[in-house]
């Protein structure tokens, strides 16, 4: 039976989600460790939306496995729950069909991005980013807007990331703040390895003033340059959409 697990986690002690050879502290590793329990010792593989960087958090991260036992949903979830360690947390599972695939079906994702732009929160180190200056949200608001669209993000994404086509598209992207807390939402087909931070981190050098606006000549570029990547710790899989 095939199943669609949704979860969330505190990525801040794991070398990201996705298994990695010499690297066993991922979030799909410690997974897949307890579907191997629950699924009577046979190596149980978890294929997730995507994969999330090392010290990026996820509301509600999406994968599925088959399992051979028979389970049912809520008693998977509560198997899991009591086998996975307190940042990773199971809310939901289903059954779904056997052609259903939790990468190649994603309609949309959300992705947010907290910056605090005030003193630093030493509580909040891990789960906002402490930038401690003000940003000047109207011009982040107006450039945010260049974004949205079909775009070829090649500018925008690690020059690392060997794929051929890095034409995605935005759904919306806006800003809202509250106090000294600046929360970035993108919503989008799909997006590239650190193009969400590539993003951010432009629109704060346009917000501190140390940048222009030029994303539209920046779309020109075959590859990445001078376009810091935000932290980590600020970036959250915020919902995955079938």
């Amino acid at each position: 039976m095939r199943y669609l697990i949704r979860f969330s986690y505190d990525g801040t002690s794991y070398n990201g989600f996705q298994k990695q050879r010499h690297l066993d502290n991922t979030i799909q590793g410690k997974m897949e460790l307890a579907l191997k329990q629950i699924n009577n010792g046979k190596d149980t593989k978890l294929t997730a939306s995507g994969r999330t960087d090392r010290g990026v958090h996820a509301l509600d991260q999406c994968a599925h496995c088959d399992i051979t036992v028979d389970i049912t949903p809520y008693k998977l979830k509560r198997a899991l729950n009591s086998l996975l360690e307190a940042d990773i947390h199971v809310f939901s599972v289903e059954e779904v069909d056997s052609e259903f695939h939790a990468r190649y079906m994603v309609k949309k994702k959300t992705y947010v991005y907290k910056i605090n732009t005030g003193e630093y929160n030493p509580i909040e180190r891990n789960i906002s980013y402490q930038l401690g200056k003000k940003l000047d949200v109207d011009k982040m608001n107006k450039a945010i807007k260049g974004f949205i669209g079909k775009h070829d993000f090649s500018a925008f994404c690690s020059n690392e990331d060997k794929k051929e086509d890095c034409n995605k598209e935005i759904y919306n992207a806006y800003i809202k703040e509250d106090g000294d807390t600046i929360t970035i939402f993108f919503e989008g087909n799909g997006f590239l390895k650190y193009m969400v931070r590539t993003m951010v981190g432009y629109l704060i050098e346009i917000g501190l003033g140390k940048r222009d606006n030029d994303i539209k000549e920046r779309f020109k570029e075959s590859k990445r340059s001078k376009i810091r990547t935000a932290n980590p710790e600020g970036l959250y899989l915020y919902k995955v959409e079938y």
